[in-house]
């Protein structure tokens, strides 16, 4: 596989001031965010390029390193949020590469954790048969992870702030994917990093009496949420994917990794929004064919029923996807090296720029569309 690679951006430019008038977007604003390890630097510089254009979402959802960086804007008023996520990828960043670069900066975080996110955890390699307990059975320990985030995270304005925060994560008894909610219940760091606890590098993490590993083995791409949702909502929702499902075929056992990683961390998206699309279709026909009912029929009970499946909803889904960088391989998500964070939050911040430049959501809809995508590489 020779998948198309990108050096580092330039750094990009402000969007000169300018800001995006809220009374042009198509209704709630919601920030999707995939897992992918060193990879959600892309995202962080997504939401810097959406905060610069005065644009903050209303709903941020996430799985594994997409909920940390949810529950760093979530977790802090809009003057900090930048800068909070600044300082957790410089907390993360120095010990991937401060002293080797490429593949041996990523052997490295293999061998040695990375300061302020995980550790080895002794007892885990020594045989694995050795009994570790239910919430110490992982190969690193992320007690620096919960540190590092406890001095960035309002956690009480993080679960009950003005901003909707969704993370995923699959109770590990049986097998279900549980989305917490803050509308519902109350979040806090442990639902963070059970969401992150992606199995076997990290322990499962106990909330009341479940435990439960990182959402992305089982749907990696936690859009669904948004689908899901009741009531629906016109919605801008930024879908912010790290790993690509397209790609060359592999000839080497490197690129059969890396490819093999690729397609099971991009989690059917693609996939899942043309199943959407079919069926928001479907609840706009409905909704059409209510109309044409007398009012006598629309208000009996069962009828009224099942004119509850319809909708005029219309979500709008800018899907950015995070560029190969030249040496990415099946570690690039161990790239914590300084230059690796900073190519990829520039290139996440560049993505988004073209895109809130062009608007592509102020384009004339079909009737019938309730799911609308616009893919930012071909604006």
């Amino acid at each position: 596989m020779n998948p198309t690679t990108r050096s580092a951006p330039r750094r990009s430019s402000q969007l000169a001031g300018e800001t995006v008038a809220k009374s042009t977007l198509p209704g709630q604003i919601v920030l999707v965010l995939q897992g992918g390890g060193a990879l959600g630097a892309y995202q962080a510089g997504v939401y810097q390029a959406l905060s610069e254009a005065g644009i903050e979402p209303d709903w941020v959802i996430g799985t594994s390193i997409g909920a940390v960086n949810c529950a760093l804007i979530a977790g802090n008023p809009q003057s900090e949020r930048v800068k909070r996520l600044r300082d957790f990828w410089h907390a993360v960043s120095r010990g991937g590469g401060a002293r080797f670069s490429g593949n041996w900066a990523r052997f490295g975080a293999v061998l040695q954790g990375v300061p302020g996110f995980f550790r080895p955890n002794p007892a885990a390699w020594i045989y694995p048969d050795n009994e570790l307990g239910e919430e110490a059975a992982g190969y690193y320990r992320t007690d620096a992870l919960r540190s590092t985030l406890d001095g960035l995270i309002d956690t009480r304005r993080m679960s009950a702030g003005e901003m909707r925060l969704t993370l995923g994560a699959v109770n590990v008894r049986n097998g279900q994917l549980r989305y917490f909610d803050s509308r519902d219940e109350s979040i806090t760091l442990d639902h963070v990093l059970a969401s992150g606890a992606l199995p076997p590098a990290f322990a499962p993490v106990r909330i009341g009496e479940d435990l439960f590993w990182d959402g992305g083995i089982a749907s990696n791409t936690p859009i669904e949420a948004v689908f899901d949702d009741r009531e629906r909502h016109d919605a801008l929702i930024f879908a912010v994917q790290v790993w690509n499902p397209q790609g060359e075929a592999p000839t080497t056992m490197n690129q059969v990794f890396a490819r093999h990683k690729d397609i099971q961390y991009a989690s059917r998206a693609e996939s899942h929004v043309a199943r959407q699309k079919q069926l928001h279709t479907m609840r706009h026909i409905i909704r059409q064919l209510a109309q044409r009912l007398p009012a006598a029929e629309r208000d009996r009970r069962d009828v009224a029923r099942m004119l509850s499946y319809g909708c005029g909803t219309t979500m709008h889904i800018v899907r950015l996807l995070a560029p190969a960088l030249a040496g990415d391989d099946h570690t690039k998500d161990l790239d914590f090296t300084p230059d690796g964070i900073e190519a990829r939050w520039l290139a996440g911040h560049a993505d988004t720029q073209r895109a809130l430049r062009a608007e592509p959501w102020r384009r004339p809809v079909d009737s019938m569309q309730g799911v609308v995508e616009h893919d930012a590489s071909l604006l």
